[in-house]
């Protein structure tokens, strides 16, 4: 973290290689984070370079007393919701084609998100959440953080995040039972 501090201390100083060195160090991550909020390369590609655009022009107003990576990853999620509410999402959004045939998998949540085989099937079926649950799923399982710490970045208490990461993943198990029930012809009406 104090090596975050040094790098923007050097950055607000006019260093160039130091923003270098500290775009290089969260891009990858930053850019998963957006690739599976978004689920298309070339759109990641796109808001993560935005999302470091803004970094640059915001890292004056950095405070220092959090770490650096919760404080670009705040404005990633900003970022995202802000992408989720324009024109462009909402056309994208109507074009996105789900795949109808999933295969049988009859294991629990959390042992689909350990399996590789899964991934694509995972992948639709967060598509799938309401975005702040989308969020919370994404942060907690993909990114590691804690539920303190995703309460931070997306400004709700802890409690909330509890219940959004319980209720997406429970739409979750959800989505994938409907999967089980195409594939053997179970499908009923409601």
């Amino acid at each position: 973290m104090s090596d975050d501090k040094q790098l923007i201390q050097e950055i607000l100083n006019g260093s160039e290689a130091a923003l270098e060195i500290l775009i290089r160090k969260y891009y990858k991550q930053i850019f998963a984070f957006v690739y599976r909020n978004v689920n298309n390369k070339d759109l990641t590609y796109d808001l993560t370079q935005e999302i470091f655009i803004k970094m640059i022009k915001k890292v004056k107003s950095y405070s220092g007393k959090g770490p650096f990576k919760s404080w670009l990853y705040t404005l990633a999620i900003n970022h995202c919701r802000d992408y989720w509410k324009s024109v462009d999402y909402k056309t994208y959004s109507l074009q996105i084609d789900f795949p109808e045939n999933l295969s049988n998998e009859r294991n629990s949540v959390s042992y689909i998100f350990e399996k590789n085989q899964t991934r694509e099937k995972l992948k639709s079926g967060i598509q799938e959440l309401p975005n702040y649950q989308k969020e919370a799923v994404l942060l907690k399982y993909y990114h590691d953080f804690k539920i303190k710490d995703i309460a931070q970045l997306t400004g709700v208490n802890e409690s909330t995040v509890k219940s959004r990461l319980k209720q997406g993943l429970q739409k979750l198990h959800k989505f994938f039972k409907r999967g089980e029930e195409i594939e053997n012809g179970r499908v009923r009406a409601k």
